[in-house]
C-alpha cells in the first residue's frame, strides 16, 4: 500500500513539473495567483475553520475513547 502511494505521489509531482515546464513561469504564476485566491476566499476559510473544529473535537472524542 505504501509503494502504491510512494508511484501515485511520483506520478502526480511528475505530471505537475511536466504542465508547470510546459506552460512556462507565467502559466505557473496565474495558476498560483487563481489557488491563492479561491484558498483565501471567505467561504474557504470558513470551511477550513469548521473543518478544523470538527477534527479537534472528534480527536478529543476518540482519545477518550482509546483511554478507557
Amino acid at each position: 500500500m505504501t509503494a502504491l502511494r510512494l508511484l501515485l505521489a511520483a506520478i502526480i509531482a511528475f505530471a505537475f513539473y511536466f504542465i508547470g515546464a510546459k506552460a512556462g513561469r507565467g502559466r505557473y504564476r496565474e495558476i498560483r495567483r487563481s489557488a491563492k485566491k479561491a484558498w483565501n476566499d471567505p467561504t474557504v476559510k470558513k470551511a477550513r475553520a469548521g473543518s478544523k473544529k470538527l477534527a479537534k473535537r472528534n480527536a478529543k472524542k476518540i482519545t477518550k475513547a482509546v483511554h478507557r
